[in-house]
């Protein structure tokens, strides 16, 4: 398994090498599924740009799956999948109607795809997504989601966009729960594997 989780994703040449360092083979060879909830112009402009960046890195193949459809029927092997933000309960509540949840924890957990993460695609991989809602900056849970349970790709839960004026805030939340908190900046992201994680910075 190995997992990078990112703010904004591929913002930086340190984030962007560690996904190249992660690929079972060169990026031309690689496939790469974006999973995107978009609703809007805004949302589909960030997945429009990721398809950008990864062309622009070498993949291969870039496929894209838009949470607004009603069920995910592919079939076709990945290298990676990058799940993109936008809101945490929205994608959530999504992902298991369209069923891709489960090809996506398969795909990672037993055909060792490489998982990207997005905001909301990195809090997603965690323990539980209650983070997403917490705070001055959280998102609406306006689908009244109530199971908050993540993939559980990892231990920890992630806060994303972290600025220091939410240092109380992150403090707050991590002293609610009693799972390790990793707060990181647009420029920063974590890798994660079966041993561990590190800090990318």
């Amino acid at each position: 398994m190995q997992l990078l989780l990112t703010s904004i994703g591929l913002t930086n040449k340190k984030i962007t090498d560690n996904l190249l360092a992660m690929l079972p083979k060169k990026p031309k060879d690689c496939s790469v599924l974006v999973v995107a909830f978009t609703r809007n112009e805004r949302e589909e402009l960030f997945r429009d740009e990721t398809r950008k960046i990864l062309k622009k890195l070498g993949f291969g193949s870039v496929s894209d799956f838009n949470l607004t459809d009603k069920k995910f029927s592919g079939k076709q092997k990945f290298d990676v999948v990058y799940v993109c933000g936008g809101n945490t309960f929205y994608i959530l509540d999504r992902m298991r109607k369209t069923g891709i949840d489960e090809f996506i924890k398969k795909s990672v957990l037993d055909e060792d795809v490489v998982y990207v993460g997005a905001s909301a695609g990195s809090i997603i991989a965690g323990p539980d997504i209650s983070i997403a809602g917490w705070g001055s900056t959280g998102d609406a849970n306006d689908t009244k989601l109530k199971d908050l349970t993540g993939l559980q790709f990892v231990d920890f839960t992630l806060y994303p966009h972290y600025e220091s004026k939410l240092k109380k805030e992150v403090e707050a939340f991590r002293q609610s729960v009693s799972c390790h908190v990793i707060e990181i900046t647009d420029d920063q992201a974590v890798y994660a594997d079966d041993l561990g994680y590190r800090m990318i910075k």
